[in-house]
């Protein structure tokens, strides 16, 4: 079994391995097995070798290092980078190499952090299942025809393949939970402003997350600490403090109250992903927290609220991609109008060209008030909603996807399918909450379930806390509640 960052950063301390030897087994797995997984989009041994030598040479000298260094991660494809690609894995960044580096890659480099490459992805961060890349498909580890999830679908499948020990990933509506749950590792979206954004290639402004995917709740509490905190050049970052790793995991969870809204258990939610969730709930009663079903009646409204917030937003940040400055730009064109009509034509793809219409069209003269204006009203329904249960619960626990992974092609035809992947996790990226998918078992076939806590704002550890609780409980028990 993959040791835990902390089991990692005890051993380089100790000597019992350096973090060349780490990131050279690393490399291995990925350059042995990521033809069949595909989840690197770019690879940088050179500079990954480069930096874990350097460190190795601080520890041997005597430097105090922190938990995280030396040890190798991955960056999803949609944060700058000055040393590598950032495509977003969209034909019209295709080669494209940032100016400037993402505030969360400037933290995790001074944290010690070896970058390993980065990630595939869903063009632009818009998909559920890692079909939409422009370069390759990703696969699932836990059964290579069916799919890793979405947008982070390489994220989550690097962990899953063993070919990092963390990754970053970006969550606009679930794509960080979602693919954890399908591969089986562990995933947050923080809160809204936790993270900052400068340097993610924006998809919807007032939704994007960056967040850390790993093996376990354990390492998610290690990460996050690191890559959190007041960014003065993001104008959504939360000059809020940043809680230590035992802080995340210390907090007593046996009276603890938990909600099942039951708006979440209704139709379309696979018999054996309910049956497992619930079980979870079960579990946390037997370790002394209450859990009571309770009625969020807006809860039905944020799918499609969601789609048109995200897509009128998609439609504004895409615009910068004309084929003048920077990007892919079309071999022939006859006025400047037909230049951008081309470039972007053949530079985007469907599922891209898709969101920017309906976005667009949700912003049209007419249509503003109608669509636009009534999806930003829901929006703060749903914040509403989730205000007032908090008033009596500490974390909601939910599915994070009707169903476990699906074979390749599945929703192809009919995109509303893949759309409706994402109801159980769309309503915290509209009201800003924190969101933690964590492993609860596996159905017949084998396939991992996830399971959802969502708490307050700026709350991570409390959902840290229940989630590493849980974990241990079952770990002591020799198998998780799917299973």
């Amino acid at each position: 079994m993959q040791k835990s960052i902390r089991e990692l950063h005890q051993a380089l301390e100790s000597g019992a391995t350096t973090s060349t030897a780490l990131t050279e087994k690393y490399l291995a797995a990925i350059e042995k097995q990521d033809d069949q997984i595909g989840a690197f989009l770019h690879v940088d041994a050179e500079g990954a070798l480069k930096r874990a030598a350097e460190l190795d040479e601080r520890r041997k000298s005597g430097e105090r290092l922190t938990p995280l260094a030396g040890i190798p991660m991955a960056l999803k494809d949609n944060m700058c980078t000055l040393d590598m690609p950032t495509t977003c894995a969209s034909r019209i960044l295709e080669g494209y190499v940032s100016p400037y580096e993402a505030d969360v890659v400037t933290r995790l480099k001074a944290q010690g952090a070896v970058i390993l490459g980065k990630l595939n992805l869903d063009e632009f961060a818009m998909g559920g299942s890692t079909e939409h890349s422009y370069y390759k498909m990703t696969r699932n580890p836990a059964d290579t025809s069916r799919v890793p999830g979405g947008s982070s679908g390489g994220s989550a499948a690097a962990v899953a393949a063993g070919e990092a020990v963390y990754t970053l990933g970006s969550d606009t509506g679930g794509s960080i939970r979602q693919p954890a749950s399908f591969c089986g590792v562990a995933g947050l979206k923080p809160t809204y402003g936790r993270v900052s954004r400068r340097g993610l290639v924006a998809f919807a402004s007032s939704l994007d997350q960056i967040g850390p995917i790993a093996r376990s709740v354990e390492d998610l509490a290690y990460i996050l600490p690191a890559i959190s905190g007041y960014d003065p050049m993001d104008s959504t970052s939360a000059n809020r403090p940043v809680d230590r790793t035992d802080v995340l995991l210390g907090k007593d969870v046996s009276k603890m109250r938990i909600a099942l809204p039951t708006a979440f258990f209704g139709d379309g939610l696979q018999k054996e992903v309910k049956e497992a969730v619930l079980k979870a709930a079960k579990r946390y009663e037997s370790l002394g927290a209450q859990v009571e079903e309770v009625d969020m009646p807006t809860l039905k409204h944020a799918l499609p609220a969601y789609y048109l917030i995200s897509s009128a937003e998609a439609s504004s940040n895409l615009a910068r991609f004309d084929g003048v400055q920077y990007g892919y730009r079309t071999e022939s064109f006859d006025s400047l109008g037909d230049l951008y009509k081309k470039s972007r034509g053949e530079g985007f793809g469907r599922e891209v060209k898709r969101r920017i219409l309906l976005g667009t069209y949700a912003l049209s003269s007419g249509y503003y008030d109608a669509y636009y204006q009534k999806a930003l009203k829901v929006r703060t329904l749903i914040q509403s909603e989730f205000r007032r249960i908090f008033e009596g619960f500490d974390a909601v626990l939910s599915p994070v996807a009707p169903t476990t992974a699906y074979k390749f092609g599945a929703h192809s035809k009919n995109p509303v399918e893949m759309y409706l992947e994402d109801i159980y996790t769309v309503p915290v990226n509209i009201a800003g909450l924190p969101g933690l998918s964590v492993n609860c078992g596996v159905d017949s076939e084998g396939l991992p379930i996830g399971m959802q806590l969502i708490g307050r704002a700026f709350d991570e550890a409390t959902l840290l806390s229940l989630g590493y609780a849980y974990e241990q409980s079952f770990m002591k028990g020799g198998a998780s509640d799917g299973e």
